[in-house]
Order: C-alpha cells, then sequence, then structure tokens
C-alpha cells in the first residue's frame, strides 16, 4: 500500500525568556530564490561567492529567505517588531494565525515598532484597516519616515517601494510616534543606529534584569554571505557603503560583547551568536540552548 507524503514542515513559533521578559520570534514565511549571487556580492566576481557558498555546504545558485517578526512582552507591553508581509503576500504573510497560536490576541499588542520601510516589514500594517492591532500604536524611526516620505536617499530601484510606503504608511501617520537612536521604546528596549540598509534602519537593544539580547533587523540578510565577508555589496541594500558600515560596526559590538541576535531574515528560530574571524568576517552560531537558564 502506498503511503501519501505530506509535505514538508517548518517549525514557525519559538518563545524564551530574556531577564523579566519574554520574547517570541515567529516565521511569518519562507520563499525560496535564486541566487545568492547577484542579490549578494554585487561588488565582486561570481566566482568568489559560489566558492564561499561551496565552504559553507550551501547551494551555489539557490538560497532560502525567511521573515522572522517578534514579539517582546515585558509584563506591561507586548511589543511587536514588524510586522511581516502580511496581506502583500497571503503565503509568506502568516503573523495573525501564528500569534494566536503562540497564546496572543492581536489586540494584546500595545505597540508596532517599524524598523524600516521594505515591503516584508510594512505589509503586515494593512491587518490595521481590518480591524487588527486596535490598541497598538507605531513606533517608527523619524529619519525613516523623513526619507520615504521626502525621497531623500530613496533609490531609484525602490520606486515601487516609495508608492507602497505612501499607501501604507501615510494613512497611518496619526497612530505613529517617531523615535531617534539612543531612545527608548520602553525601558530597556533601546534604538540603535543601523543606517544603510534603508536610509533610517534602526536595530534595537533589548535588556531586562541584566540580560541583553539585540534585534539587529536586516543589518544582515544572508548567515553567510553577508556576515563572512561584510564589504560585500547586497542589492537589498540602499545606501550601499553606509550599509556596510553599520553591519560590520554592529556584528562586531555584539562578537565583542557575546551579545545574541535575532536577525529577520536568519534561519528560524533567527537567534544567534556572531563569532568574528581572523579575517575580518564573521559567522553566526546559532542557538541551542543557552537561553534555558
Amino acid at each position: 500500500m502506498a503511503i501519501a507524503k505530506t509535505g514538508k514542515i517548518y517549525p514557525e513559533i519559538f518563545r524564551f525568556t530574556m531577564g523579566d521578559f519574554e520574547i517570541t520570534t515567529i516565521l511569518d514565511g519562507l520563499i525560496q530564490r535564486d541566487g545568492p549571487y547577484p542579490i549578494f556580492g554585487q561588488n565582486v566576481n561570481e566566482n568568489e561567492v559560489h566558492r564561499l557558498l561551496k565552504e559553507n555546504l550551501l547551494p551555489e545558485r539557490q538560497f532560502e529567505h525567511g521573515f522572522t517578526p517578534i514579539l517582546v512582552n515585558t509584563g506591561n507591553d507586548l511589543i511587536l517588531f514588524d510586522p511581516g508581509n502580511g496581506k502583500l503576500n497571503e503565503k509568506h504573510g502568516r503573523l495573525i494565525s501564528l500569534l494566536e497560536s503562540s497564546g496572543y490576541n492581536h489586540n494584546d499588542v500595545t505597540k508596532i515598532v517599524i524598523t524600516h520601510c521594505h515591503p516584508d516589514h510594512i505589509g503586515g500594517l494593512m491587518y490595521i484597516n481590518d480591524g487588527y492591532f486596535s490598541n497598538a500604536t507605531i513606533i517608527i524611526g523619524a529619519t525613516e519616515f523623513d526619507c520615504w516620505n521626502t525621497g531623500k536617499n530613496i533609490p531609484e530601484q525602490r520606486k515601487a517601494n516609495k508608492e507602497l510606503f505612501e499607501k501604507i504608511c501615510i494613512p497611518l501617520a496619526d497612530k505613529m510616534e517617531f523615535i531617534k537612536p539612543d531612545q527608548e521604546v520602553v525601558t530597556g528596549i533601546t534604538a540603535v543606529n543601523g543606517f544603510g540598509h534603508s536610509p533610517g534602519h534602526m536595530c534595537y537593544n533589548i535588556e531586562s534584569n541584566n540580560k541583553t539580547i539585540f534585534f539587529a533587523a536586516d543589518i544582515t540578510n544572508h548567515y553567510v554571505v553577508s556576515m563572512q565577508v561584510p564589504d560585500w555589496h547586497v542589492m537589498f541594500d540602499d545606501i550601499k557603503d553606509l550599509a556596510v558600515d553599520s553591519r560590520k560596526r554592529i556584528l562586531g559590538m555584539l562578537a565583542k560583547e557575546k551579545i545574541p541576535m535575532i536577525g529577520y531574515h536568519m534561519p528560524f528560530p533567527a537567534v544567534g551568536y556572531v563569532e568574528e574571524k581572523n579575517d575580518g568576517g564573521f559567522k553566526w552560531l546559532p542557538i541551542s540552548y543557552q537561553l534555558s537558564f
């Protein structure tokens, strides 16, 4: 008797504690793409990228891209960082159902923090028009909002993205609070300048009861290609040289201080450590049980 195959199954929800905070990572979706070259390594020869992938036992002409919003429960606030793809891509916009599967209701969310305005980070704001997240204010970087609103430092390749920003974000401006680097969202959660991937791309340091984790958002978009050789240019980065500077600065800090990191596009559960290599690059070390104690 033939037994039917039932398809791939991926883990989709991961939760741990960090001090007095409870943190949940949610896999909004996965997409398989051609590449990584020329998306990654735009300023080098294709063979260099293929060599690095082969050294890391990865396919040379395909890669997988995940999207990981996070929830931080401080006890007083439930903060959602980047609401994912939302209705822009129903296949990869699974936030609402997974949020509820994790034990929360969308109306429990008190703040939505937008790290930057690329489509896979603002698409989920469209849920608000359907009555979701009715108790949430929106936190967004002042520089990020101003650049998309005025078009300053927005490259031509992001023309459609700017139109999407105008459609999604401008109507919600009255629900927004604007933040600058080094300002707090709430006590223990501080904005960090990660400019470059987008003009005002922001990361967040999360600290509670003397324990720290860092939400790096899109400071790096691949756990090998843009970490092991952070100088390589990435198509997704809007201001290439500034993105490289921010990537090296932040990854260097995380490696030196041994602070765990959550990365929006890291392999799920998207939590790990950064190790500095002798050649100036970095290595991703996925967590195992370090956060269980």
